[in-house]
């Protein structure tokens, strides 16, 4: 198996991946926003796309469908209550379903909150030599959480955080459906000035452009993104001073950190 990001230039600074089976030489495109550009990536790599996967309803998370499908017939699979919202599902996917292709094996998990019909991906540990991997769209990205001013819900993202997210290994590799790195990790030094990890990935990524951001692990993230550590006393405290009616909960802080990042 192989995975292909690329960084779309566009102003919502979108990335596309094309997961690929080095077996079959078939792949899956993931979240396209420009089909000619998946397109011609899968054939300058060597691959036939058969399945496209759209995390949510977005249009720049499915405008690049009707390119792919004319060109491949490619099968479109999206949540089952995103039938309707995205044209022509040919598949509707629910919590724990199995997509297989090849040596492509993903599991599907429900991830509602940036919208209600949201799912992210994971490739277990067992189908990647140990290293799971998250395709988390736009629930998870890199330093932040995913916004819910598009009909999303705050109250269901800090519970997919809880249910879905938070479990998974430390191991886990993230591949987020956008890049913030830099925007977020200056909010999160805005949360947690003295945050060594913040600070040493703000310096790392300084000089990146958008294509060459690394890939971070859960792990990582764990160190930095506040979204994943609100029971850290430092965060808590300094949200309290601006926000005197702040909760003592998780669901409180995360809420709290939410409605900062909007702002940001």
């Amino acid at each position: 198996m192989k995975i292909f990001r690329r960084y779309m230039n566009n102003p919502l600074r979108n990335f596309n991946y094309l997961i690929a089976c080095e077996d079959t030489k078939q792949a899956i495109a993931l979240d396209p926003l420009d089909g000619q550009a998946m397109l011609d990536l899968a054939a300058e790599e060597g691959y036939d796309i058969k399945l496209i996967i759209n995390t949510h309803e977005h249009h720049d998370h499915i405008e690049g469908n009707p390119v792919i499908v004319t060109a491949t017939g490619a099968r479109v699979l999206a949540h089952e209550n995103a039938i309707g919202k995205i044209p022509n599902v040919d598949q509707g996917l629910a919590a724990g379903d199995r997509i297989e292709l090849g040596s492509i094996h993903l599991r599907v998990l429900f991830t509602p909150g940036h919208t209600p019909v949201h799912l992210c991906l994971l490739i277990d540990a067992e189908y990647n030599e140990g290293l799971p991997i998250l395709f988390s769209g736009d629930t998870l990205f890199n330093a932040c959480a995913g916004n819910c001013r598009n009909g999303g819900d705050v109250d269901e993202m800090y519970d997919t955080f809880v249910s879905q997210l938070m479990p998974l290994p430390n191991e886990t590799l993230l591949y987020p459906g956008h890049d913030y790195m830099k925007n977020n990790l200056a909010f999160a030094l805005s949360r947690e000035p003295k945050n060594n990890s913040a600070v040493y990935w703000q310096d790392q990524v300084s000089a990146h452009e958008p294509d060459e951001m690394p890939i971070m692990t859960l792990g990582q993230e764990r160190e930095y993104n506040p979204f994943l550590r609100l029971h850290e006393l430092s965060l808590i405290n300094k949200l309290k001073e601006e926000v005197p009616t702040l909760g003592l909960n998780d669901r409180d802080v995360f809420k709290a950190l939410r409605r900062l990042r909007d702002q940001w």
